[in-house]
């Protein structure tokens, strides 16, 4: 393990995921899933976010297109909130789900809306948006 890449990941992950999603993650982990932690830091956050290619905002933009092309909505809800944090504005937002009821399907639009939705209403309770 990288350990330096871990750290760098985790720094990021916090800084778009938030701490008290980050916390709630690694506390949560046991002695069999803990180790995923690790890989998802170190790799996914660290490997892929870290790089200069692109902007937090891009990688944003990417991550909701490919999870929704996936139906991964739980994992789209994420990160729709991660992409608010790393500063797409709403014109942007609604943009891309346009984009993406398009060209993944008015269905994986309509549901892409809906976690998005549900994902707004949570931020603004909690003071987040």
């Amino acid at each position: 393990m990288d350990e330096t890449l871990r750290k760098s990941g985790e720094a990021i992950r916090r800084k778009v995921l938030g701490d008290e999603y980050v916390d709630r993650a690694i506390e949560s982990a046991d002695g069999f899933s803990a180790s995923l932690q690790d890989v998802l830091n170190e790799y996914c956050w660290g490997k892929a976010w870290t790089d200069d290619g692109l902007d937090l905002k891009q990688r944003s933009l990417l991550n909701l297109g490919m999870l929704a092309a996936l139906n991964r909505m739980h994992e789209f809800g994420i990160h729709f909130r991660g992409a608010i944090r790393n500063g797409l504005s709403d014109d942007e937002l609604r943009a891309a789900l346009i984009q993406i009821a398009i060209y993944c399907g008015i269905p994986a639009g309509v549901e892409a809306f809906r976690v998005a939705g549900s994902a707004r209403d949570e931020m603004r309770q909690k003071g987040e948006l």
